[in-house]
């Protein structure tokens, strides 16, 4: 048995296309998915008929990432600081005003872990970012991600949120970030997943690196008034997907560190357009 795992699709539907057409040419039909799946890229209802029609056809598994609860907190106005920010979450305001109804009732029927079982294999556990919480990253030589992998019964653990494709491995247990789907870390621009091989009771894996059509991707961010609606968030998209280097977060983080030095203050969604400037001439040049 073959299962294909996808994690932070992102709305990238041209990377999913792509690994979903590897996928099925390997004769595929059983997937998980570990969240994240819309957020920097136009066109969000093509990644979700694409997980729709997938959903219908074969076994899929799903888990809620951090992205969904944005769009499950500005449905229900609760504590959503971004619907009255700036430039700064213009892809998240795009983003929610592109989706519908039965999406967000998908993303709300989710839980942010999952335990799978198949026939005789070990039981796997998938979630996003931790089995604890979705927003937690599972980093390797960390001592809190050794306490989450300690507290699991499961020997096999799947997560995301990292965008970074590797394997923890701590006593008999293994944890497998199949890196993103949308916006992957240093993968050379290259949209990434993994294959779990089953072998009797065990799991082996199989990490993929992939190539797709970045110049669609980057004509639509234009078409699509994304990159009006967020310029400065489409900037570090462009940059990412070409090059598979420099984070959102990381260049958030500059923009809202150079405004408390200069201000005294920063809030993260309602950066000042001066400060992207300087957090983007600084680490995408």
């Amino acid at each position: 048995m073959e299962i294909a795992v996808f994690s932070d699709i992102h709305g990238n539907y041209a990377a999913f296309e792509r690994c979903i057409e590897y996928a099925s040419s390997r004769n595929i039909n059983t997937f998980i998915f570990l969240g994240d799946y819309l957020g920097e890229f136009p066109y969000p209802q093509k990644t979700m008929e694409m997980i729709y029609a997938l959903k219908e056809k074969h076994t899929c598994f799903f888990v809620k990432g951090n992205k969904e609860d944005y769009w499950i907190n500005r449905r229900y106005d609760n504590n959503c600081e971004w619907k009255d920010g700036n430039l700064t979450v213009g892809a998240l305001q795009y983003c929610y005003d592109n989706q519908t109804e039965r999406d967000i009732d998908f993303f709300q029927s989710l839980s942010i872990s999952q335990e799978i079982k198949f026939d005789n294999s070990s039981t796997i556990l998938a979630c996003h970012g931790s089995p604890n919480r979705n927003n937690e990253k599972m980093l390797p030589d960390n001592d809190k991600t050794n306490q989450i992998i300690d507290g699991c019964a499961c020997k096999y653990i799947l997560c995301g949120h990292t965008h970074l494709q590797g394997v923890i491995k701590r006593d008999d247990k293994v944890v497998l970030n199949p890196g993103a789907v949308g916006v992957p870390l240093h993968s050379g621009g290259k949209a990434q997943f993994m294959i779990l091989h089953q072998n009797r009771q065990e799991w082996t894996y199989e990490f993929i690196s992939i190539d797709y059509d970045k110049r669609k991707v980057i004509k639509e961010l234009q078409e699509s008034g994304l990159e009006k609606a967020a310029p400065y968030w489409t900037q570090v998209t462009k940059h990412l997907i070409l090059t598979g280097e420099v984070s959102h977060g990381t260049v958030l983080a500059k923009a809202m560190k150079l405004c408390e030095e200069e201000t005294g203050k920063s809030n993260w969604c309602s950066i000042p357009n001066k400060y992207w400037e300087k957090a983007i001439a600084e680490l995408l040049t």
